[in-house]
């Protein structure tokens, strides 16, 4: 919110704090006297005053009031902070306290303002300022359905204030209201004409409405610029692409992975573009070299086994997909899960002591049985055809007692496919589907045991597996890419995007 307009607030509460102090025990010439003080900006006076006030009056509400304002101004904001509630105690919908308070709290993000700025909207509902302050901390807090509605209830407020129409844009853009974003980021671009960032935010959006010439033209000056932010680059590739100009949408993406080669998802998405075109072998190429600075990244895996198996080379396709399964953290489905695995790591006997542990106190628990089911079964190798009973009848049980467990069929079917049993691998792989159709892995599971199976009918099925499963990695890259690049604004806009 605009700096002069929260010095404006706070002017109006520091005399709204006195205008109704008839009929309390403090006289109006103590009053009038504090005010003259602070007007003049004698605070040390205008503090020892009000004290002694408050000695002779202490539950004078409108004293303590005067007290918190004084100590805001002295930049004691504890101090602050402890007057205006003291005033509140007292008078739980005075204003100028409210105000007072919310005033410091708004400045360090203290969500503490939120009720107390819906106090002062119950009170006074036309409050621009403290719809405004309101929204700003509800888009902190990721509310964003209520931000929206106090921005739009301060909208002739935030018009100028570019911090505010950047919230309310992203929290337009994350509540899915794309077309009423756009002139929300318009305005900022207008309000900061020497600021990229902007531009790039406003970009974004125009891509994401598929207004794809528009956003191209508001990235030209960007693209111009001596040394192009790979963001951008990647942004107008996709622009490009969907305008029908690949050659340019390669160029640029090949420039963005240039100057940023450790970004996985810039590979990612010259591999989709690849795949679109065909263009097979130069997608794994690219993914190789890619690999060589990311090879922790799941995502690129899926891309090269996609292509690795649009080439028929199935084998590789296979341990790209058994690579990506390895470093997806998804798997691990509570926090109790995620702590047993770090445990797991540096000391493997010791978490299967936990467990054990756990499962004697719950053995009805599908949760625990899934875990210990993926525990034994981790410590083996893929090469090793031979899957512990134990590992096999934890996952069987976690099953029965939660059929729905998409995670524990998954385990089951690479079990099976392990172990050679690819009939009763596809079965699996198929209810998984059924429970959670846009499921990665029950996917590429499912493609592996059909191609073992045997079964010529069953391999028909395979290109349009791969259809579906380049199209679920292609859209997950896709939301993935559009989360990070409002984070990415939110959290480096006065830097990262502006000029250099």
């Amino acid at each position: 919110m605009g700096l002069k307009l929260r010095k404006r607030w706070l002017v109006l509460l520091i005399f709204g704090a006195s205008t109704l102090a008839g009929g309390q025990q403090v006289n109006r010439s103590s009053v009038a006297s504090i005010e003259a003080l602070i007007r003049s900006h004698n605070y040390d006076q205008a503090l020892a005053t009000t004290r002694s006030a408050l000695q002779q009056a202490p539950k004078d509400f409108r004293l303590w009031t005067l007290d918190g304002i004084v100590c805001s101004l002295m930049g004691n904001s504890r101090d602050a902070i402890n007057a205006f509630d003291q005033a509140l105690l007292l008078s739980p919908s005075y204003a100028p306290a409210l105000k007072g308070e919310v005033q410091l709290l708004y400045q360090t993000h203290d969500k503490r303002a939120i009720p107390l700025l819906e106090r002062i909207l119950k009170a006074d509902p036309k409050d621009e300022v403290a719809h405004e302050m309101l929204a700003t901390l509800e888009a902190g807090q990721a509310n964003c359905q209520a931000a929206n509605e106090n921005f739009l209830a301060s909208a002739a407020g935030i018009s100028s204030h570019p911090d505010s129409l950047e919230a309310y844009g992203k929290c337009l853009v994350q509540t899915k209201q794309l077309e009423k974003a756009v002139p929300v980021f318009e305005k900022v671009v207008a309000l900061l004409p020497d600021r990229t960032y902007p531009q790039y935010d406003l970009a974004v959006v125009l891509v994401e409405t598929k207004r794809y010439e528009s956003a191209l033209k508001t990235m030209g000056p960007l693209l111009k610029a001596s040394q192009p932010d790979p963001d951008v680059l990647s942004l107008a590739s996709e622009a490009y692409e969907a305008t029908g100009d690949t050659p340019k949408a390669v160029s640029l993406l090949r420039q963005a992975i240039v100057l940023d080669p450790a970004n996985a998802s810039y590979y990612s998405a010259f591999a989709a573009l690849c795949l679109n075109h065909e263009s097979y072998q130069v997608g794994v190429d690219m993914l190789n070299i890619g690999l060589k600075h990311v090879s922790n990244d799941p995502s690129l895996y899926i891309s090269r086994g996609l292509l690795y198996a649009q080439l028929a080379q199935y084998d590789l396709a296979e341990e790209d997909f058994k690579a990506a399964e390895r470093l997806d953290s998804s798997q691990s489905i509570s926090s109790y899960a995620i702590d047993l695995a770090e445990l797991q790591r540096n000391h493997p006997d010791q978490a299967l002591a936990e467990i054990h542990t756990q499962l004697k106190a719950h053995p009805q628990s599908p949760l625990l049985n899934y875990l210990l089911g993926k525990m034994l079964w981790s410590q083996g190798s893929d090469e090793d055809k031979k899957i512990p009973a134990e590992a096999m009848r934890s996952v069987q049980l976690a099953l029965k007692l939660k059929p729905d467990m998409v995670e524990a069929r998954d385990l089951l079917a690479n079990m099976y496919m392990r172990s050679g049993q690819y009939s009763l691998a596809v079965e699996q792989c198929r209810l998984v589907l059924e429970y959670a159709p846009s499921d990665q892995s029950a996917i590429y599971h499912l493609i592996t045991a059909l191609r073992h199976s045997g079964q010529e009918e069953q391999h028909k099925e395979i290109p349009a597996l791969l259809k579906r499963l380049s199209e679920l990695q292609q859209s997950s890259l896709q939301q993935e890419t559009d989360r990070k690049r409002f984070k990415l604004v939110e959290a480096e806009a006065p830097s990262a995007k502006q000029n250099n």
